[in-house]
Parts: structure tokens; sequence; C-alpha cells
């Protein structure tokens, strides 16, 4: 008797077009009928160092194939579990599209992107770009109730204002204080010579913030870090892939060392989508050009799609 391995094409992750997780392709974003709706938004104009973070989506998108778990999941042997069954509905439904040299219309464009997920009830999940992509996002939940914005980063990215700019890179986590529907930050693994000066760090906490450098982070465990989110949030979760230590994820425009290694991020995911209510999620700052090995967007790819099982079965799906 045939198993279920032996039905419908092998389809293995070199071979097709190179959707996120081999997952179906949805351009019409009035259709939009799933419980995860992925969409790229590859604007890197807000970079203030190495450009290049427009290719990330594209990148990502290639690397997940890697992780394309076919009709039978991705079981877990520690956990005794399997994540992403067939009964997750992922869609990717393309990028938004980008207006080079007009971050005001981008913006928009990636905002009209994440109200249509909103709006069809599905789970958003961006790939950018460079971490301004961010603001875009947070904004598509005006109306929509409160969120706390839980944020993975080697910088504050609490710029008010430089030299007139109010949207670059450096400015998403001041943007999102700033919204009356934002109800607090983590903001966890800030470090080194950041781009924000003092007087950002003390605004940042007058506004609500929880700031954790990675030394600080692992002194406490992801426990006990997650459990400092209150409790009942609906949660919004940015990843910056800096991050993450440069020894394995070199491939950003703003690199420092020191940062998270794979599993403090896995590990803190998981108890966040065990506790809290994940309405959201993007992932900025991979530029894989910087990255002859590929190891930066395989980590993305890696990180998304585990934060995206332990979100859905959470919720009941086996």
């Amino acid at each position: 008797m045939a198993n279920t391995y032996d039905t419908g094409r092998l389809n293995l992750p070199f071979v097709g077009i190179a959707t996120f997780g081999k997952r179906p392709y949805q351009p019409d974003w009035d259709r939009i009928e799933a419980d995860v709706a992925v969409m790229g938004a590859p604007f890197d104009f807000g970079t203030q160092f190495r450009s290049g973070a427009r290719f990330g989506p594209r990148s990502v998108r290639e690397a997940s194939t890697l992780f394309s778990f076919g009709h039978a999941g991705a079981y877990d042997h520690e956990d005794d579990a399997t994540y992403l069954p067939q009964s997750v509905r992922i869609v990717d439904i393309g990028d938004a599209d980008i207006v080079h040299t007009d971050t005001a219309r981008s913006h928009a464009n990636i905002r009209a992107g994440v109200e249509a997920i909103l709006k069809a009830g599905a789970l958003p999940v961006v790939i950018g770009g460079d971490h301004s992509v961010t603001i875009p996002c947070i904004e598509a939940f005006a109306g929509r109730g409160p969120i706390h914005v839980l944020q993975i980063d080697a910088h504050l990215d609490f710029v008010d204002e430089r030299h007139g700019v109010r949207v670059g890179h450096g400015s998403p986590m001041r943007r999102a204080a700033d919204k009356d529907y934002v109800t607090g930050l983590t903001q966890l693994g800030i470090r080194n010579v950041s781009s924000t000066a003092r007087d950002g760090y003390e605004a940042a906490r007058r506004m609500g913030s929880d700031i954790l450098s990675v030394r600080q982070f692992r002194k406490l465990g992801p426990e006990a870090v997650a459990a400092r989110i209150p409790k009942g949030a609906r949660v919004y979760v940015t990843i910056d892939i800096d991050g993450f230590c440069p020894s394995i994820a070199p491939g950003t425009g703003t690199p420092s060392h020191g940062g998270f290694l794979y599993y403090e991020v896995l590990e803190l995911l998981q108890q966040v989508a065990r506790a809290h209510d994940v309405v959201g999620m993007d992932l900025v700052e991979v530029a894989p050009d910087y990255d002859p090995s590929q190891s930066t967007p395989i980590l993305a790819a890696q990180i998304l799609l585990n934060a995206l099982g332990f979100i859905f079965h959470a919720r009941g799906f086996r």
C-alpha cells in the first residue's frame, strides 16, 4: 500500500517556483483565504549604511524552500509535536509595489498589503526590506485594538527625527510608540554603539519600553523574558536579522557583534506563542549579497517557519 510520500509530485526544494515555503501564490489581495499570508516588502531606501535589503524577500523565499515540509508537516522529536500541518493554510501574496525614491508611496503600498491580509482574517507575515517597513505594518493595525510590540534587534530604532527624516530604519519603534493603540514595547538584544543617543533610550522608557541587552536576556532566560510581556497582550513581533550575532547572520547592512544565537530567539518565540496572541510578524534587514554562504536567509526562513509552527500549535492546529 502506498503511503502519503508516494502520491503526487515529489516536489523537491530545488524544483518549481520559490514562493515562501513553496506555498500557493495568491496575487489577488481581495481573494486571500488563508490562516497566514506572507508578503514581501523589498524596500531599503531607509538605510543609513549598507543597502541591499531590497533583495531580502527574494532570498528568504528561496531559502524557505529548504523547509517546504510537504504533506506531513514538520515533526519535532524534542517536543513530540508536528508543526505546520496541512490544516494551516499559508499563502504567499507576492510583494508590495515599491516606487523607487518615493518612501511615502512605497510605505502606503506596504500598509495596503497588510490591511488586505488583516481584512481577510489572516496572520500577516512581512519580509523586508529595511526596518522602516515596520512603520506601515504597524499603521495597518489602526482601529484593530491594542497591540504590544516585541522587537528583536541590535539597535533601539527610537530616533524621533534626524534632519527632517522621521521614517528611516532608525525610527520604526519611535513611530510605533507614537500610536495610541500600541500599549508598550519589549526591545531585546539592544547593544553596543547604537543608532540612538541617550535621549532616545530615555524617551523609549518614558513611552513604555522594556529594554534588555543580549547579556541581560541571557541572565534572565527566555521564559522569564517572555513573562515580562504584559499578560493578555496581543503581540506584534518584529525581528531585525542583525539582532543575531553576525557570526551566524552576516548578511545584513548593520552587523553588530555579540548578538543572539539561534536557540535563544527560538525558545523566546515559543514561549511568547504559548502565552500570548501573536497578531502579526515581520522580519527585516536581510541583505543577502553580504553573505555568500546564504546562511543568513536560511536562518531567517527557519525562524519564520518555526515561529508560525509555534503560533498555530498554540492555537490548536495539530
